[in-house]
């Protein structure tokens, strides 16, 4: 790569962000709409208190946001309940659905690479004495509906997956899971965080139950998110919390009118602006790969054909982690995992539900690109990125005896990748 910077057109000491996955920036529009509900001369009512007209204007303009959230996903509005985020949207569905299915069954269908909201969840449930099946992707990242098929028991109450893997981007065909387990009548969860900004939804055509939803992985704000609860889902949901009779008593406490109005503008423009940004990012992620592909010894985790663009997980042979996104930190933010266990120095669980090695996680990263992210920042990236793996595997024993060892023929998942 060509070490000129200044062909790139970005500065060094302006850093580019490229882990959208972790979270968005608020979208102007969406700051705007949720200005006006701060002030004395905005919409501070509670949302709660209908006897005068603060209550009954901070209704209005929660219920408002309500149907565009709802509009997203083609579901109706009534089905939408407010929540603080995804994490507590999956709290509510698993736990929720699993504790109001329990006369029915114990038996809970999962996967091993879900986010870890679901994970713990199924943790906690498992020791109320449910019993969960994790199922784990195949070599390249993908849930398949076969896989899913062979864990159904006859007293599967539950089935919770992911739409769009937060680490490597994998899709899972939600629509051929969910025709097997509304046949079977079991409750289908969908954590649908990553993909609602990314790819059209509809929660009729999934065949959903449930699907999490997060405002600050759609260019909302952070402190908020939806779960869809179908109307005639098979199961009652428990409610997880309680105090009051908000949001039809599943979720108790008073809304935050800012929040709820900034997640609907948000869901709304990420309607309008699906296809346009779908494509933009297409194109970025193809140059992206492009130009990973030129560092030698480079790979990418999970299936390229069946992955959602935007979310690219890659990984560098010789290379620790860590030590690159030290280096890169003041010119480039990328992530070496889930931002929900980034804070804890251990394996990718998900990498490690892929079979990876020890090796292959070590060395790897995650690229995630959003609406914001331009072509000469890429180029920047990558240029910087390879630069500074070039000085890295100077220091590197591993290196040196690579070197020695000849060329090395190009794969997905070279040799000392796998387990």
């Amino acid at each position: 790569m060509n070490r000129d910077h200044q062909e790139t057109g970005r500065r060094a000491e302006s850093c580019v962000y490229l882990d959208y996955a972790a979270t968005t920036p608020v979208a102007p529009q969406v700051a705007e709409a949720m200005s006006r509900c701060l002030g004395r001369e905005g919409l501070f009512g509670n949302a709660a208190s209908r006897p005068h007209r603060f209550g009954v204007e901070a209704r209005t303009a929660v219920e408002r946001a309500r149907g565009q959230v709802a509009e997203l996903i083609a579901a109706d509005p009534a089905e939408i309940v407010w929540t603080s985020g995804a994490t507590e949207s999956i709290n509510l569905a698993v736990k929720g659905a699993a504790r109001g299915a329990c006369g029915r069954g114990r038996h809970i269908v999962t996967s091993s690479m879900e986010h870890k909201a679901v994970l713990d969840s199924c943790v906690r449930l498992v020791q109320e004495g449910f019993e969960v099946t994790f199922v784990d992707p195949d070599f390249d990242g993908t849930i398949t509906p076969e896989s899913i098929e062979r864990a159904l028991r006859r007293d599967t109450i539950l089935v919770s997956l992911m739409h769009v893997n937060n680490e490597v981007g994998t899709v899972t065909d939600i629509p051929a899971v969910g025709r097997l387990v509304r046949e079977h009548g079991i409750v289908f969860h969908v954590d649908a965080s990553q993909s609602a900004a990314r790819l059209p939804l509809d929660v009729r055509q999934m065949r959903a139950d449930l699907v999490s939803l997060s405002g600050h992985k759609m260019y909302g704000p952070k402190g908020v998110g939806a779960l869809y609860a179908r109307s005639s889902c098979p199961s009652p949901l428990e409610p997880q919390m309680h105090g009051g009779d908000q949001e039809q008593g599943l979720r108790s406490g008073t809304l935050a009118t800012h929040q709820a109005v900034g997640m609907g503008k948000a869901a709304e423009l990420a309607r309008e602006r699906l296809d346009k940004d779908a494509e933009a990012t297409a194109a970025l992620d193809r140059r992206l790969r492009d130009l990973l592909e030129e560092i030698p010894r480079s790979f990418l985790n999970g299936n390229q054909r069946i992955r959602v663009p935007g979310i690219l997980s890659a990984g560098f042979a010789c290379i620790d982690s860590e030590a690159l996104l030290m280096a890169l930190r003041d010119e480039v933010a990328i992530s070496s995992g889930s931002a929900c266990t980034s804070d804890r120095v251990e394996p990718s669980h998900v990498l490690n539900a892929l079979r990876l090695s020890e090796k292959a996680i070590a060395c790897s990263v995650r690229f995630s690109l959003g609406r914001y992210t331009t072509a000469d920042e890429v180029g920047f990236a990558a240029t910087r990125l390879s630069e500074t793996i070039a000085d890295l595997r100077q220091l590197s024993p591993g290196w040196a005896e690579e070197a020695m060892s000849g060329p090395q023929p190009r794969a997905q998942e070279p040799r000392w990748a796998t387990a």
